[in-house]
């Protein structure tokens, strides 16, 4: 049974950072590509960013703009968001996600992603 686990998120004030984390279990990492998504209250979840299965290619949705860095350590079944000069609009509950071992890539829409976490609350005051 594959099981995410995220933590991490918090309150922070505007121009802060938060580093989330995502543990993994139930499935070999390293073989899987892995994402990031947020929900905020009222509208539809989005795309973060994503990290190829060895960690070389990374992706970020448009609104990041240098902002986050996503990584990964395969030896600890681990995946990372460093959230840097967050803003009141990054305000949102964070999932992590993996895809669905068909797909090949690394996959930047939802639809493409199987498994996901309880998600963590990322809240960040103005």
């Amino acid at each position: 049974q594959v099981q995410l686990v995220e933590s991490g998120g918090g309150l922070v004030q505007a121009g802060g950072s938060l580093a989330l984390s995502c543990v993994a279990s139930g499935l070999t990492f390293s073989d899987y590509a892995m994402g990031w998504f947020r929900q905020a209250p009222g509208k539809e979840r989005e795309f973060v960013a994503a990290i190829s299965l060895n960690g070389i290619r990374t992706y970020y949705g448009d609104f990041v703009k240098g902002r986050f860095t996503i990584s990964r350590d395969n030896a600890k079944n681990t995946m990372y968001l460093q959230m840097n000069s967050l803003k009141p609009e990054d305000t949102a509950v964070y999932y992590c996600a993996a895809p669905s071992p068909l797909v090949a890539g690394t996959p930047l829409q939802m639809g493409e992603y199987d498994y996901w976490g309880q998600g963590t609350q990322v809240t960040v005051s103005s």
